[in-house]
């Protein structure tokens, strides 16, 4: 894989990490700036919506800049909104940041995942993929834990100012890794805007984006609410809660990189194998919550199976649309995040149930059946052949 790559991912871990790192601040965030938990709480809320919004709109502003140009000035951006939040003392203002550093994070993402499949050989998009998105799964297992413990030693600010200084080593390799003209010269053979916009009328786009909000809804409402069942159904410490989301990252990461190289090849093996391991997985994760050795290997497990079948999902989405060059990897950045948005909304619902703090486990599941019952006439498609030529 290039290095230009790396350089890719290391921005995206520094995103990743301010996008989960609120998890463990609010509190002090509350405190500090004199509103309730709750209103803090809207925080999370205005980011990934901000996420949702800001992929298709600012990779629709910046499709003809340069993609050097558009990943430098999105992390600047990002650094930026960052250094101001960790000085203001107003909420309202820390919340325009949080919409400021959303929208550079979406645009960063949805460029970098167009960039990422340009750098690679038509054939090795899904590991081009598995690259980028280890910035993320890299996040949650040092990147939010790290951040937790720097605001509860040092207060939040500190963690703000962290995310902040992290983006600018990796603007300096993007400037010293991207080359400056290659989007320019491929610029006059791009379609409109117009036609890259009426993909999104394609059935199988549209079903591969949907199983990714599907899963990945999953993914992040039971992420969202673990601390509970770790320490009531499982009745450990609150330190166990960084041990949990630490084993779930790492699980995350090994699943991100074996789906990286059978995603482009073996994509239907992910989806047959992975799929239904994944929806027994979440119901006997609240079956043995209260046995915390079960509950801890079960994590690790559900990390590495979630994000293999999920970044697998995305994959799909940047060859589906294929005919979008500059607007494909906003298409997967919204599947993301309108997964990551609506999973904890569903997970939160059952907690008046009588499932409990159980009760986003259960949804999880529940939300994967359906994914792989929509997933019948894709699959079929899928394991059609084993080239890229099947899948666009």
């Amino acid at each position: 894989m290039p290095l230009p790559l790396y350089l890719l991912a290391m921005a995206v871990f520094a995103m990743g990490t301010s996008e989960f790192m609120l998890a463990g601040l609010l509190p002090d965030i509350a405190s500090d700036l004199d509103v309730t938990v709750g209103t803090a709480g809207t925080l999370t809320s205005a980011f990934a919506v901000g996420m949702i919004v800001g992929a298709p709109l600012v990779a629709a502003l910046a499709r003809n800049w340069p993609s050097r140009s558009s990943l430098l000035g999105f992390i600047l951006t990002f650094a930026a909104a960052h250094a101001v939040g960790a000085i203001t003392t107003s909420f309202p203002i820390l919340f325009a940041t949080r919409v400021v550093a959303a929208l550079a994070n979406a645009g960063f993402l949805a460029v970098a995942l167009t960039a990422a499949a340009t750098l690679v050989s038509p054939d090795k998009k899904g590991r081009a993929l598995a690259v980028l998105l280890s910035g993320t799964t890299v996040a949650t297992i040092a990147g939010v834990p790290g951040g937790s413990v720097l605001g509860t030693v040092l207060g939040w600010r500190a963690t703000f100012w962290a995310v902040a200084a992290l983006c600018l080593p990796a603007a300096l390799g993007i400037l010293k890794g991207l080359p400056a003209g290659r989007d320019e010269d491929e610029a006059t053979g791009r379609p409109a805007l117009r036609a890259e916009l009426a993909q999104l009328k394609q059935p199988r786009l549209i079903l591969a984006m949907l199983l990714g909000v599907l899963v990945n809804a999953a993914t992040f409402g039971s992420l969202t609410f673990l601390a509970p069942v770790v320490t009531d159904s499982a009745g450990l410490g609150e330190l166990w809660i960084s041990v949990a989301l630490v084993l779930f990252g790492a699980g995350s990461f090994v699943g991100v990189t074996v789906a990286g190289r059978l995603s482009d090849r073996r994509p239907g093996l992910v989806i047959a194998v992975g799929g239904p391991l994944l929806f027994i997985g979440w119901p006997a994760l609240a079956m043995l919550a209260n046995e915390p050795v079960a509950l801890f290997i079960l994590l690790f497990v559900q990390g590495a199976l979630s994000f293999a079948l999920g970044s697998t999902l995305i994959t799909r989405v940047l060859y589906e649309a294929a005919g979008a060059p500059t607007m494909a990897g906003s298409y997967a950045t919204a599947a993301l995040n309108v997964g990551a948005a609506v999973g904890p909304v569903i997970a939160a619902a059952t907690f008046n149930t009588e499932a409990g703090d159980l009760g986003p486990l259960w949804a999880s599941g529940l939300l994967v059946a359906v994914a792989l019952l929509i997933a019948f006439p894709l699959l079929s498609a899928i394991t059609a052949g084993r080239s890229t030529e099947v899948l666009r």
